[in-house]
Order: structure tokens, then sequence, then C-alpha cells
């Protein structure tokens, strides 16, 4: 979440015009994040989330929208999208695609305990089985083929160390996961779900948020990047071990890990710490302009990756079953 596209009150009256929502009480942006223009925004009928969006296309769009809303319709806690007074959930605004959203309570937990760490994974797996029925399908658009696609945007402005490491990657992840995916259990995922898309309401998961990397991929990725992010010590991106049994249990429970699943395992963690550290690379390397925008650090997904390459296989954290 970023604001690359300021609104203002006259432009946000007439795009309001087309929900049935009252009048608004307060509109700021939200800084945090690096994709879209979000706000807040509150009306006499609620708070919502207005997204802007930067880089989707319209024709990509209606994929998220529509996952929210038959996810939400499922039980799973994540925002729904708001139709318009024609019943579309996508409109125009400062030229630009976007779409209003409810705002779900709570807050991110920048150090979760083992027990959130288990509503977490216990959730990820409910929102993989309820849109395993989905009827959408789209590409994880940052998946293997955008990873191979960026690469050589981001080597030029890489030392000769670092650029040996991303190529080396990327050959490794084009002989081992590419031809492992088509077997792996696959649908919907969040793709992005890291801490601070989790709100907590005390000791309640209040649900998931920005689904706007999502896409159809493996399941088992969706898993290795949230293990990379909830289940790390921070300093050091090395695994935290009653936490990851706590996440992958309760996963577990409700989605058991097929057997194809388990010699990728490795692969996979490799796989998720290079899509992060490549696309803060690129975010660092190949920037726009925004009026809010709080970009991340490279450093510490490089860190993971060479950790994930470097730790042997009997000392990663081991998927139940």
């Amino acid at each position: 979440m970023a604001v690359f596209t300021p609104v203002g009150a006259d432009a946000l009256a007439r795009w309001l015009a087309d929900y049935e929502l009252g009048p608004v009480t307060d509109f700021a942006g939200i800084a945090a994040g690096i994709e879209n223009s979000n706000f807040f925004l509150t009306t006499e009928s609620g708070q919502y989330v207005l997204t802007v969006f930067e880089r989707l296309a319209p024709a990509e769009l209606p994929f998220y929208l529509e996952l929210m809303r038959h996810l939400s319709e499922h039980g799973i806690a994540c925002p729904a999208p708001i139709p318009r007074r024609t019943g579309e959930l996508l409109g125009t605004l400062c030229g630009k695609p976007a779409a209003l959203v409810t705002r779900l309570a709570g807050k991110w937990v920048p150090h979760p305990s083992a027990a959130q760490c288990a509503l977490a994974g216990a959730a990820l797996a409910r929102m993989h089985r309820a849109g395993s029925d989905f009827g959408g399908r789209q590409p994880n658009l940052r998946g293997l083929a955008w990873w191979q696609a960026t690469a050589p945007q981001v080597l030029p402005h890489l030392d000769l160390e670092r650029a040996r490491l991303l190529e080396d990657e990327l050959a490794y992840q084009g002989t081992h996961l590419a031809p492992a995916q088509p077997q792996l259990p696959s649908g919907p995922i969040h793709a992005d779900l890291f801490r601070d898309n989790a709100l907590f309401d005390g000791e309640r998961l209040g649900g998931f948020i920005d689904f706007y990397f999502a896409g159809y991929d493996n399941w088992l990725f969706d898993v290795a990047v949230s293990l990379n992010d909830w289940c790390i010590e921070l300093a050091s991106g090395h695994f935290e071990t009653e936490r990851c049994q706590a996440f992958l249990a309760a996963y577990a429970r409700v989605r058991p890990f097929a057997a194809p699943e388990r010699p990728i395992w490795p692969v996979m963690l490799r796989a998720a710490a290079l899509r992060f550290w490549l696309s803060r690379l690129w975010d660092i390397h190949c920037p726009r302009p925004a009026a809010l925008l709080t970009p991340h650090d490279p450093s510490h997904f490089e860190r993971i990756l060479r950790l994930r390459r470097t730790t042997p296989t009997g000392q990663l954290p081991v998927l139940p079953g």
C-alpha cells in the first residue's frame, strides 16, 4: 500500500456518488506498501479501504475482486468488495481503475506468538480449501516467469557477487521448481501473506488483507512465503522452531500436505525468498514516484535466501504427516 495518485475531495465525492454509503467523515492515505494507492475511508455507513490500482490492468482486476468476494461468501475473513449502484466491483477514479472493500478490524502484530502463528496457518489452509472451487483463473503474476523476465532489469545494478547469486538461483529454480509445479496441489493463493497482511483483534485473527498479488499457483508456495516471514528471527532470518511447528501443524490439520509436496519443500522455501529479494531489488532500482512510499530493504531477503541455500535439508522445518 502507498499513495502514488492523490485523490482530492471533489474527485472522491464524484466517485462515491456511484455508491450508497452516505457522506464521508474521514479520508486518509495509507503509507505502508509499495504497489497501489490506498486510503482509509469512513462514511456514515462504515469503514472501508479505497484502492487506486497503479500497475494492474483493468482486465486483470476482476480476478482479485471476485476472489475476495468468493472467499468472503465462503466464511473466510478477508475484505469484501463493495458493489457500485450498477453492481460492478470496479470503477475509475482519477483516470485509473479503483475499488472499495470493507475494512477489517484489528492490527498487524510485529512479533507473533506461536499461538498466533497457528491461527494464521489454519486460516491459510481454510482459505486454500475455500478457493479450490473458485471459477476464476489467473496465474501468479510474480511467479517464475516474472522472476526470469525481471532479473535482466535488475542485474546491471548489482555487484558481481549478488549478480552471480541471482543468476544461480534462477537457474536452480528453473531446473528444480518448474518441472515439479504441475504435480503439486494448486489453486488461488494469497502470495504475499506477511505478518502485516494479517490483522489481529486481541487474540482473535481478524482476517487477511491485500490480495492484489493473489494468483493461481501451488499452495505450498503460499506456505513457504508465510513461513519465511512469520516464523523467523528477524535479525538473522533463521527459523524459530516453535512458531514453525505451530504454523505448519495448524495448517496440516485443515489441509494435510500431499506426498509430492514433501521433496520440493526445501526448493519452495528458496523460491519464496528469491521472489521477495528480486521484487525488492526491482522496487529499489526501478522506482516510481509516490506521494507516500515505504520501500523495503532487499538485503533482508538476500540474507534469507542465502540461509535457505546453505541450510541442510534435515535442519529445515518439517512438513507434518
